[in-house]
């Protein structure tokens, strides 16, 4: 007679929520819209393809790639390119990150001690508060005033209270678009007690930059991506420090951690620059234009811009999201995100053919949601 099977039972009673931390069974994954048939402007890409000559030249590049080996940890090359092609300080060091979203995590895991504090500005940039908590850290966010600038005594006495170890201040600032005072910013970085990253992902759109105040204050490192510039694909973005900032948060970069594709990818795109250049021109051109357009539209208020999008606010942001992408225009809703960005949409500034879609499909949504508003009825 067979002896029973004994049952394995091996893992019986374990699950996420006995073993995962409270506050990431609470989360929400990072939402990404569809736009599978949708004119895209909701993620403040290049909306430009590579050139046809230029696309050859980079396929040629990347079939000769080693992709049997492992890719090079630390690429002088490429961060040489970066350096005198983008005007980087000759004596900062730069670290490499996959994307900006990778240097953000390295900063605030190099920071997490206990009781530590990270801290910006609301609304700014998402990622801030969702590494810092990823990395057990205590999130203080100090809100912008109405017309998005700093509230200089409100982020004093809030860096005078909490003490935080990193202070990130985007310029321009996602999602309101807008540059913050330069004065008021180094103010801030002469009072912060800890790190202060500027980040510029938007550079190739403002016409300032802060790498100038690496040698002026001990306490600033000065983050980019080449994202916005036309290589969002890629993920490839860097930090510019001095060595004293950047030999200690390299201890935290994960080993091969930029791929040897975007390698040689960026290497070819930097070293034509000048397609990207010219594009970020483009997009500038229609900057003015998209956002007088806008502003025209009954019920819109546009924000003022220096980034590659414009951030507006309409009567129902609800009703005029979901009318645009009904006729197949996706932008990016920020109502809810924050109170300052009550009934506000952001559109990317796109090609000219998306922006008349985008305009065409915005004034049909508009009035969609007025008709509505007319023909509901109201309560007694």
């Amino acid at each position: 007679m067979n002896a029973p099977q004994s049952i394995d039972r091996s893992g019986e009673g374990v699950t996420p929520a006995s073993v995962l931390r409270p506050e990431v069974l609470a989360w929400r994954a990072y939402h990404v819209a569809d736009s599978v048939g949708m004119v895209k402007l909701d993620a403040m890409e290049n909306p430009y393809a590579l050139p046809a000559d230029l696309q050859r030249v980079l396929g040629e590049a990347l079939a000769k790639a080693a992709i049997n080996r492992y890719p090079d940890p630390s690429p002088a090359s490429l961060k040489a390119l970066l350096r005198t092609k983008l005007g980087l300080p000759p004596e900062a060091e730069i670290l490499l990150g996959n994307g900006s979203d990778e240097i953000i995590q390295i900063l605030c895991q190099a920071v997490a001690r206990a009781g530590a504090v990270v801290m910006g500005v609301e609304p700014s940039f998402v990622m801030y508060r969702v590494s810092a908590a990823a990395a057990g850290l205590r999130y203080e966010g100090v809100q912008l005033r109405p017309d998005f600038s700093i509230d200089e005594a409100a982020l004093n006495a809030a860096i005078d209270e909490h003490q935080p170890a990193l202070l990130f201040l985007a310029c321009p600032n996602n999602p309101t678009g807008n540059l913050f005072d330069r004065e008021v910013v180094r103010r801030v970085i002469a009072r912060a007690p800890g790190l202060v990253v500027i980040d510029e992902a938007y550079h190739a759109f403002a016409n300032a930059t802060y790498l100038g105040e690496i040698a002026r204050a001990r306490n600033v490192v000065v983050m980019r991506t080449l994202s916005k510039l036309g290589l969002a694909g890629l993920r490839l973005g860097f930090l510019v420090g001095t060595a004293e900032w950047l030999g200690e948060l390299d201890k935290l970069r994960l080993p091969y951690n930029v791929n040897a594709l975007t390698q040689i990818a960026a290497t070819v795109a930097l070293e034509h620059l000048d397609v990207l250049t010219d594009q970020a021109r483009a997009i500038l051109a229609e900057r003015s234009p998209l956002a007088t357009a806008l502003a025209e539209l009954p019920g819109v208020t546009v924000f003022p811009s220096d980034a590659n999008f414009i951030t507006f606010r309409v009567p129902s942001a609800i009703g005029t999201f979901a009318g645009l992408k009904a006729r197949k225009v996706l932008i990016k809703n920020l109502h809810g995100a924050h109170p300052l960005l009550a009934n506000c949409l952001r559109v990317t500034v796109g090609t000219p053919a998306e922006n008349r879609a985008f305009l065409d499909a915005l004034t049909a949504a508009l009035r969609g949601v007025e008709e509505t508003a007319a023909t509901s009825p109201r309560e007694q």
